[in-house]
């Protein structure tokens, strides 16, 4: 299949290098979507956005027109921002946060305006640091441009729009442990049923939780149209997607592709994309959403960048970060580090999250240096069937949130896809690969 090539909707601006400013913003269309979006009824805007079949940009993939639609009706509502990316070797949101910051406040101000929503936050991992000063600029230049506050543009509506940032917790990427966080709470996710935000949110209030891109797609549909954003891609994955595409590639970097209508292979392989593996090597597997998702192998390189097409494969397109990894990749090395980074961010609510964490981790850190057994492997899999039964995808839980089924996903994949490599660890005391 060869690369297709679709119109850039959230990286259009991103070969200026003032991208980020308002007077870049408004010379390049910017704040039309919001003034359009103005005219018309709240239902008219959040019926583009469903035909658009937008779907969050975040990791779960659910709709966004039809998680605006189970916002319940209350006088209060709330529309927060999930700008929390912690997944590792996922940047695609801090790329849009620095570099285009008033494509994602104006994608909040208009999805605001069609949930009839007065009080909107946009919630940022705190270790971005410039896209935390890039944000609060724009924010401030949208409040004086009059697309933000009191009779936003003299249309009647208002809305006030507060930017907050994290502490850089990795569960706080979770939406209910976010609104935990935003109340000012340590963030621990919280039970669903009841909390599930649209009913029982923010202060107890409905809300509405959406991904920083999904933000971003708002204004090109509102401009544009939603039947034409449908028009991109193919089935439930409407549209274009940001990649972030990490490892062992020529060109690592983020990509706006048309979901798919383009493969893994064209991303990983194509000379104006990833440019193929570095050194000349083989490709032995590839993460295709993120470290919470099982890895795929050389064989499923021409699958599409779909939704349903990863899910069906058994993996999932997640944050859309994908993690390349050649054939002098230590597989051992790869699930230890991935279990030690969700051991260390676990937020300790859960027995099976918080101790099985620990004791997986404890394991492929003997296998890896030299004092690993036979019968660890089979402890390691009884282990990750503890945390999620069956080890399947999608996993099954045993835990408030998904981060304790995410665990056995680098670790499932690496013994079932390359058994003999953690046998040679055990056997020869160490790893092959130093």
């Amino acid at each position: 299949m060869a690369r297709t090539e679709a119109p850039k909707i959230v990286t259009a601006r991103l070969g200026y290098d003032d991208s980020h400013t308002l007077e870049r913003y408004l010379a390049t269309g910017g704040y039309e979507g919001l003034h359009k979006a103005l005219t018309m009824t709240p239902e008219a805007v959040a019926h583009e956005v469903d035909t658009a079949s937008l779907l969050g940009r975040g990791g779960a993939g659910f709709p966004a027109g039809r998680k605006w639609a189970l916002l319940g009706k209350k006088p209060v509502t709330y529309l927060t921002i999930n700008g929390d990316e912690s997944e590792p070797a996922t940047f695609k949101d801090h790329l849009l946060i620095e570099r285009d910051p008033h494509q994602i406040i104006e994608g909040v101000l208009i999805s605001a305006y069609a949930l009839q929503v007065t009080q909107a936050f946009i919630y940022l991992r705190g270790e971005f640091a410039l896209g935390l000063e890039r944000m609060q600029a724009a924010l401030n230049e949208a409040y004086a441009h009059g697309a933000v506050g009191a009779d936003i543009f003299g249309s009647g509506f208002s809305i006030d729009l507060v930017l907050h940032p994290g502490a850089g917790a990795y569960i706080c990427g979770e939406e209910t442990a976010l609104l935990e966080s935003l109340e000012g709470k340590r963030g621990f996710p919280r039970i669903k049923p009841p909390f599930f935000p649209a009913s029982i949110g923010l202060y107890g209030q409905p809300t509405v939780v959406n991904n920083v891109e999904t933000m971003a797609n708002i204004p090109w549909i509102i401009t544009n149209g939603g039947a034409a954003f449908a028009a991109l891609g193919e089935g439930r994955s409407t549209g274009t997607r940001l990649f972030a595409l990490a490892g062992h590639v020529q060109n690592p970097g983020v990509y706006e592709l048309e979901m798919v209508k383009n493969t893994f292979r064209d991303l990983i392989y194509d000379p104006a994309l990833g440019g193929g593996i570095t050194g000349g090597n083989k490709l032995k597997a590839f993460i295709p959403g993120g470290v919470s998702a099982p890895w795929f192998g050389p064989d499923q390189v021409d699958l599409p960048l779909g939704q349903d097409e990863v899910g069906q494969a058994g993996s999932m397109l997640g944050s859309g970060s994908i993690v390349v990894m050649d054939s002098t990749t230590c597989v051992v090395r790869a699930a230890w580090r991935i279990t030690k980074f969700f051991s260390r961010e676990s937020c300790g609510q859960c027995t099976p999250c918080r101790e099985g964490a620990g004791w997986l981790e404890r394991i492929l850190y003997r296998i890896e240096n030299g004092a690993g057994r036979e019968e660890d492997l089979d402890l390691l899999m009884d282990l990750c069937d503890n945390i999620s039964p069956g080890v399947a995808w999608p996993p099954q839980q045993t835990t408030i949130c998904v981060l304790g089924p995410s665990i056995p996903s680098s670790i499932a994949s690496g013994i079932r896809m390359f058994r003999d490599e953690f046998l040679v660890h055990v056997k020869e005391g160490g790893c092959p690969f130093d």
